[in-house]
């Protein structure tokens, strides 16, 4: 399983980002699939993801301006940011994992089975 994430880098406060994470190995339809986010200092948190059902979570930090989507015929998710603000400053990495089902509470801790190497984002005014 290999997942390669794609779109980091410098962008203004207010401007917008889209990450993608291309996936081999396993489909993104079926299995959950995870953005997470850390930044130097601070501890890793859980941005947005997909249940196994399709539900989506998404973190209470970025409602309303970030958008999970997945695209299953090319096998990527994405992960739209708009509004960016420099508190969004870290490296976003993209997990999955085929044995949990829901993202629950400390759904930022989990031992995802497959990650990425992550992508910077550096959000600045």
């Amino acid at each position: 399983v290999q997942l390669v994430e794609s779109g980091g880098g410098p962008v203004r406060t207010g401007g917008t980002l889209t990450l993608s994470c291309a996936v081999s190995g396993l489909f993104v339809s079926e299995n959950v699939m995870v953005w997470l986010r850390q930044a130097p200092g601070k501890s890793r948190e859980g941005v947005a993801g997909f249940n196994k059902d399709g539900t989506i979570k998404y973190s209470d930090s970025v409602q309303g301006r970030f958008t999970v989507t997945r695209d299953s015929a090319k096998n990527i998710m994405y992960l739209r940011m708009t509004n960016l603000q420099p508190e969004d400053t870290a490296t976003y990495t993209c997990v999955a994992d085929q044995f949990y089902s829901k993202l629950g509470a400390g759904w930022h801790l989990y031992d995802y089975h497959h990650r990425g190497q992550g992508t910077q984002v550096t959000v600045s005014s």
